[in-house]
């Protein structure tokens, strides 16, 4: 049977660290406001002057875990690339990576799942590798939020909460009777809650898509209604992680480590008293990233390899919940 493997991570932020501090010079807040809510100490920001994309940060996670599996750039059939926030509007970040990895014909797709990004491109690089569409896949995850936010006041629920980063895999396909690889996965979406968390100017819907009027009323910012979006995480959140226990066949007990999306410790502490996990089973690193979105389960996977907290036979439950609203969960045993 053919099964899709998790070969290599790697991750990557800029070396500029905002901490809760920093962020004082800028708006109306402090270090404990921000703890209590989310959890967040520092995170990482591109450098002031600007001028680095997404692609650039993926690049140089891709270098790290093309230098693990012993791949060339050559060797990948495809890349996907998820972020929410691309170095231009568009084409994606996917073709530029692909050009920054000196390649000319790799297909590149790009998915814009926002925080699930990582979750539904795992679900599609194991549909393609099981179809044999392709077999060995980067999946590159990077965002830049510190130049789309509004570091001020009137921004500040939104703008404490994100930092820049990128975490990738690189996955292939093997044969094996074994229980390993990624094992189930379940994806959920509804856009009910679509305007609950959004970013509109530059939407095609409107005309003109950017004005001045627009930009004076703030519209260009992301806006998230916080008490929906935890609501609803802390609901869908265990509900997909039975989900794929019960695709699988596994049990609670089976599961070495929960790794959930960094969007706010205080939802994923909920998610942990809701299944009755010890701390231990529940991974966080949001306090040193704060919420890198598509980046930030890739990157706490890499650091909890790098930890030896999960290792070769671990079984492992991806979960998250982001803007769509979507919501998914994916269950995975490493192996070395």
């Amino acid at each position: 049977m053919k099964r899709t493997v998790i070969k290599s991570t790697g991750r990557y932020v800029p070396p500029r660290v905002v901490t809760n501090h920093d962020l004082t010079q800028w708006m109306d807040t402090s270090d404990e406001w921000i703890r209590q809510r989310t959890g967040i100490e520092q995170r990482h920001w591109i450098p002031e002057e600007g001028g680095v994309g997404s692609s650039d940060l993926a690049l140089e996670a891709t270098k790290i875990a093309l230098e693990r599996t012993g791949w060339t750039a050559k060797d990948i059939d495809l890349i996907i690339f998820a972020t929410l926030s691309p170095d231009i509007f568009f084409p994606g970040p996917g073709c530029l990576l692909q050009h920054k990895l000196g390649l000319n014909s790799t297909p590149a797709l790009d998915i814009r799942q926002q925080c699930t990004g990582f979750l539904y491109g795992l679900a599609t690089a194991d549909a393609y590798i099981r179809s044999g569409l392709a077999n060995k896949i980067l999946l590159a995850c990077a965002e830049v939020h510190s130049t789309g936010i509004d570091i001020s006041t009137r921004g500040r629920d939104v703008a404490v909460l994100f930092g820049d980063g990128a975490g990738v895999v690189c996955l292939e396909g093997i044969e094996t009777d074994k229980d390993v690889g990624i094992l189930a996965s379940a994806l959920h979406a509804n856009g009910e809650f679509a305007e609950s968390l959004m970013i509109e100017v530059g939407a095609s819907r409107l005309n003109p898509r950017i004005s001045e009027e627009l930009i004076k009323e703030g519209r260009h910012w992301p806006v998230m209604d916080g008490k929906t979006i935890f609501k609803e995480a802390v609901r869908s959140l265990p509900n997909v992680s039975q989900e794929v226990l019960q695709k699988s066949g596994l049990s609670l007990e089976d599961i070495d480590l929960f790794i959930p999306h960094q969007a706010n410790l205080r939802i994923n502490q909920f998610f942990q008293q809701s299944m009755k996990l010890p701390e231990e089973k529940v991974f966080h690193n949001i306090q040193r990233y704060g919420n890198t979105t598509a980046a930030s389960i890739p990157i706490a996977l890499d650091e909890a390899l790098e930890m030896n907290i999960i290792g070769d036979g671990s079984a492992v439950i991806f979960l998250g919940l982001g803007a769509g609203l979507t919501w998914a969960a994916v269950l995975a045993r490493l192996v070395g």
